[in-house]
C-alpha cells in the first residue's frame, strides 16, 4: 500500500473515532443531567411506563418540596397502573391543596382532574360489578318411562276327570238297576197269566 493510501485509511478511522465522540457526548450529557434531576428521572421513567420508578420519584420530590402538582403526578401514574382507588384518593388530595392559596388550579384543571375522578369511579364500579354466571347446559330431555310389563297369564290345564278303570257291569248299582228290572218283568208276567182263559185242547174247537 502506498503512503498517500496508508494517510487516507489514517485519516478515515480519526474521523470516525471523531464522530463517535461527538455522538456519545450528548448521552452522557444527558446521563449526567438526569442522574442529577431527580424530576428528569420521575418524568422518563413515567414516558417509558415504569410507574413504580415514577411514583418513588414524585414522591420524593414532594416530600421534599411539598408541592401539590407531584400529587397529580402520582395519581397519574396509579391511573395508568389501573388501580382506581389510590388515583382517587391522590386526585382529592391535590383538589384539596389547591383548592386556594398559592397553588391554586384554574377551573378548567379542575375539571379535568375531577373527570378522571369519575373516570376511576366507573373503574371501581365496573370491576365490582358481578359476573353473571354461565347459564347452565339444558338437563337431556328424560326418555318417558318404558310401560310396566304385564304379569304372564299362567293358563292351567284342567285335567279331564279321571276315568273310571272298572267295567259298568261290576259295579254295585248296575245290578241293583237290573234286579229291579227282572223283579218287575216277573210280576207283570204272572199278574196277566192270571186273568187269561186257557187254551182250548179239543179237535172240535172251544165255545
Amino acid at each position: 500500500m502506498s503512503s498517500s493510501a496508508k494517510k487516507r485509511w489514517t485519516l478515515a478511522l480519526v474521523g470516525a473515532f471523531v464522530a463517535s465522540l461527538a455522538m456519545e457526548a450528548p448521552r452522557a450529557a444527558r446521563a449526567a443531567e438526569t442522574e442529577g434531576d431527580p424530576e428528569l428521572r420521575a418524568r422518563e421513567a413515567f414516558a417509558a411506563g415504569h410507574y413504580e420508578e415514577a411514583i418513588e420519584g414524585y414522591a420524593k420530590l414532594y416530600a421534599k418540596t411539598l408541592h401539590p402538582v407531584y400529587l397529580r403526578n402520582i395519581a397519574r401514574c396509579y391511573q395508568k397502573k389501573h388501580d382506581p382507588q389510590s388515583a382517587f384518593d391522590e386526585f382529592q388530595d391535590y383538589l384539596t391543596k389547591t383548592k386556594s392559596g398559592p397553588y391554586k388550579i384554574s377551573g378548567e384543571e379542575r375539571e379535568e382532574i375531577e373527570g378522571y375522578i369519575k373516570d376511576m369511579r366507573d373503574e371501581q364500579a365496573r370491576a365490582a360489578a358481578p359476573v353473571a354466571p354461565l347459564a347452565a347446559p339444558a338437563a337431556p330431555r328424560a326418555l318417558p318411562a318404558a310401560p310396566a310389563s304385564q304379569p304372564a297369564t299362567t293358563l292351567t290345564a284342567t285335567a279331564p276327570p279321571p276315568e273310571d278303570s272298572h267295567p259298568i257291569y261290576a259295579r254295585w248299582w248296575f245290578w241293583t238297576i237290573l234286579g229291579v228290572v227282572a223283579v218287575g218283568t216277573a210280576t207283570t208276567i204272572l199278574l196277566t197269566s192270571g186273568t187269561s182263559k186257557p187254551a182250548c185242547t179239543t179237535i172240535l174247537g172251544c165255545e
